[in-house]
Formats: structure tokens, sequence, C-alpha cells
């Protein structure tokens, strides 16, 4: 996904329009197509005292992280439900208040329902704040039940495949394999390896006493191990176990059950069921909280803009706020040119515009501000990486 920089300037109220159709003329114009260019509008907060005002600026940094971290979550959460359809269905299901990120961003106004202006900064950022962590929270438990029953349903799975030394055995016995109702004897389900019939067939009998001679059959088969039956007095039944662990003959935990298979089916379906609506439920969920944190990410980047910008460029706040989305391998370009027209602001003189400042400074860019951490302007950056897996 493309990066969205928030970026503002210092200018006069009464001059604003100038000021957007001059920057956007420099990097968004027929003549300097480097990215597109939108107003990124600025409510009038309170704005309190130059102490706050710094706290705030790095509370707000602290908590732009976190939120970073949870539009990523909740990405990366429906990206991990769409499975294999990810790559194609992933971007179109990520919409804010039923708008695409791209048309989110380039029309976003501060909602002054939600997040009323004539509360404090400081406020305004803790509503935000808890915001997100309530759906954080909510979103940590929903996923932690549907891993519950995930987890139930691919256990039940893992029982239906394998061979026969681990996959569920109960439709492979019948009744007529086992002894039932005695106080004295049991009937042992044993999986033998192919290449061990005959060691099975020879020493069955003889593994402990109380063995029931030529109680031995097989019943199932596969490419790697046969099932065979046994019939042992019970008081020996563990030492038996024991004594085929030592020869690599593997008895089965299994108990018959009458009905057993239809119950197990039953159960199958049951939680097949249950898994495939929590998770139509979580998706929708996931979409839904993805709009509002990201909703909450970019009015955060609003504070942190007007925050900085106060800090940076005095009061009375009068600047202009831009969201630019760089064209594909211009960023550096784009920066070069905002250093040239703002370097100044930082403290620098202003290069002159060309090649000749590009020759002069090299790879480094115009007055070196390819350097993210700072900028001579106020600069915010918002990337998703709907790529990554």
């Amino acid at each position: 996904m493309p990066e969205y920089w928030f970026v503002s300037i210092p200018c006069k109220r009464d001059s604003a329009t100038v000021t957007f159709q001059n920057f956007k003329a420099k990097i968004a114009s027929s003549q300097n197509d480097l990215s597109e260019v939108t107003s990124f509008p600025i409510s009038e907060f309170k704005i309190g005292t130059l102490d706050t005002l710094v706290l705030l600026s790095e509370d707000l940094a602290k908590q732009d992280t976190a939120f970073e971290s949870s539009t990523n979550k909740l990405m990366e959460t429906i990206r991990s439900l769409l499975g294999s359809e990810a790559p194609e269905k992933l971007q179109s299901s990520l919409s804010v208040n039923e708008k695409t990120i791209d048309n989110f961003l380039k029309t976003f106004h501060w909602n002054t329902m939600k997040y009323r202006t004539d509360k404090s900064l400081v406020e305004l950022g803790e509503i935000l704040s808890n915001e997100v962590t309530s759906i954080d929270n909510l979103m940590k438990n929903k996923l932690a039940n549907y891993s519950v029953v995930k987890g139930n349903l691919q256990g039940i799975q893992r029982r239906e495949v394998g061979n026969l030394a681990s996959r569920n055995v109960v439709p492979f016995v019948k009744k007529e394999h086992v002894v039932l109702d005695s106080e004295y004897l049991e009937t042992l389900i044993v999986a033998i390896p192919k290449n061990l019939y005959k060691d099975w067939n020879n020493k069955y009998e003889t593994l402990t006493d109380k063995v029931v001679p030529r109680s031995s059959q097989k019943i199932a088969e596969d490419d790697e191990y046969g099932l065979f039956t046994v019939t042992v007095f019970k008081r020996i039944a563990d030492e038996f176990t024991n004594k085929c662990r030592e020869e690599r003959f593997i008895v089965r935990d299994f108990t018959y059950s009458e009905g057993a298979v239809e119950e197990q089916k039953r159960e199958l379906e049951e939680i097949d069921s249950s898994e495939k609506e929590l998770w139509g439920t979580l998706l929708r969920l996931a979409k839904t909280n993805f709009g509002e944190v990201f909703q909450a990410w970019v009015h955060l980047k609003a504070l942190r803009v007007f925050v900085e910008s106060v800090l940076r460029y005095g009061l009375p706040p009068e600047f202009v706020g831009f969201t630019i989305k760089p064209k594909a391998k211009q960023e550096q370009k784009i920066l070069d040119t905002l250093a040239v027209l703002y370097g100044h602001l930082g403290g620098s003189p202003s290069s002159k515009e060309g090649d000749q400042g590009n020759e002069e400074h090299g790879d480094e860019g115009i007055l070196g501000y390819n350097d993210r951490d700072y900028k001579p302007f106020v600069f915010f950056p918002l990337k998703l990486d709907i790529e990554s897996h």
C-alpha cells in the first residue's frame, strides 16, 4: 500500500488557499507529477500551556506507535481469517466509514460529533486512546474464544487423518472384534508396523502371562500399519502395554462404545458449524474495528500535526495541513523539493532549486533532509504493509 504523509507549513489564514495551490503545484501538477496532494484540515483546539503541549507531544508519539500496532494486528487478523484468499481480498476488506482507505484520507475531516473540540487536547488524546484500548481488549477476547474452538476442531480433524498408529480407530473396531462385559478379560487394539507382522504373531502370546492364545486378528490396514486385536486379562493390561512398547508395537488408547462413530460424527459437525459461525462473526468484527481504529489513528495524526505545528511555528496557530501520497519511487524527490521550499523553517537557509542543489549534496538530498527522523516542517508518515505475510 502507498505511504501517506501528513504535513503542515505556516501561513496566514487568509492565504491558506493560495498556499495550498502553490504547494500542490510544486509536487502534484502536470509539471511536477510526483504525488497526489489533498487538504488535511485541522480543527481549532484548546491549546493550553506550552508545558502541556510539550508533554502531550511525547504522549501522542507513544500513542501513535500503539495505534499503528493495533491497526496492524487487526489487519493481520483479517489476513489470517481470509487464509488463502487474503492476497486478493485483503485490500477490499479494509474500509473506513464505508470508504476505501485512500478516499477516507483524501476526504478527511475531524469528526466533531465523536471527538468534541470543546474538550482539551489531553482529553481528546485520552478519548482516542481509551477507544483503541477497548477495541484491543474486545478483539483479544474474541480471538481467544475463536482460537479455542478452532483448536478443538483441528484436534478432531487430526484424529481422522494420518496412519493407524495415530488416527482415530473407532471407525475400524466393530462389536464382534472385542470382548464385552467381562469381569476379567479386556481386548486391546494394537498398531503394528507392517514389517513387524511376523514378530507380532510370534511374540504376542508370550509378551506376558495371561494373554488369551490365538486371540489376535487383523481388523484394518494402511500403507504403514496394521491394526490388530488381542485379548488379555485386565490385571496385566498395563504390563502388556509396556512390553509392546519395547517391541515397537503401539497399543492404542481405546474403549469400545456403542454408537461411538455416530457420536464422534455429530461432535465434528457441531464444532465445525460453531467454528464457521465464529469465523464469520470475527471477520465482520475485525473489519468494522479496523475502520474504527484506523479512523482514530488518523485523528491522532491530526492532533499531532496541530500540537507540533504550534510548538514549531508559534502562536497564534496559523498553518495549513496537507496529505501527500507519493507516487512510486518519488519519495526522495518530494523531500528534496520540500526541503528547498521550507528548509528555512528548520533554521537552515533555503537552497537553490534545480539540479545544482542535487549536485552539491549528492545522494544525501538537498540540505540532507532525507533523514525521516527530522524534517524542517511538520511531518508524520502513515503506512500499512498490506502485501506482507
